[in-house]
This record gives C-alpha cells, structure tokens and sequence, in this order.
C-alpha cells in the first residue's frame, strides 16, 4: 500500500469517526500507566494465586482440620484458571511481536 493509498484510508477513517461522533485522535497512554508494570503485578498475583493453592493443598494432605477439601479444589481451579489465563496472553503478545517483525518497513 502507498502513502496516498494509507492517507486515504486514514482520512476515511476518520471521516467515519466524526460522522459517528467518536473521538478520532489517537488513543494515549493514562498517565502513570505502564505496561510492564502491569504485567509484571499480574504474574506476581498468578504466582501468589499457586503457591497459596500449594499450601493449602499440603495442609489437606498433612491432616489440618481447618482445611477441607472443597477449598483445596477451589484454590487449586483458580491457580489453574490464572496460570492458562497468563499463558493465553503470552501467546497473544508473541504473535503479536511475530506479526510486528513480518511487517516490511
């Protein structure tokens, strides 16, 4: 595509944009925001989310009458649901670096 063919598109756009009385100016980034941090809080939540699974898990197994089995169950779906949840975002965000890197300059 050529740079009159992508201005093109781009005015159409937001033509579209206003005559739908959306906003057409380009989204930005929510002040103090950061990807990376984001991220990295939600790795550590999934991690909190296993290990708390795990000792509530050993707990059962030791004998602990505090624990029964229903929260074990629980416990261990949440830290299953979580970690595939992560995994699905990993997945996401490396086709979306893939398809970036395929893209000519």
């Amino acid at each position: 595509m050529s740079d009159m063919q992508i201005n093109q598109v781009l005015a159409q756009m937001r033509a579209l944009a206003a005559n739908s009385g959306l906003n057409a100016t380009p989204a930005q980034e929510p002040s103090g925001v950061n990807f990376a941090q984001m991220l990295k809080q939600s790795l550590d939540q999934v991690n909190q989310t296993q290990q708390a699974a795990s000792e509530l898990r050993n707990a059962f197994e030791l004998g602990d009458p505090n624990v029964n089995l229903a929260q074990v169950m629980v416990a261990m779906q949440k830290s299953s649901i979580s970690f595939e949840a992560v995994n699905q975002v990993r997945n996401r965000l490396l086709n979306a670096y893939q398809e970036i890197m395929r893209m000519p300059l």
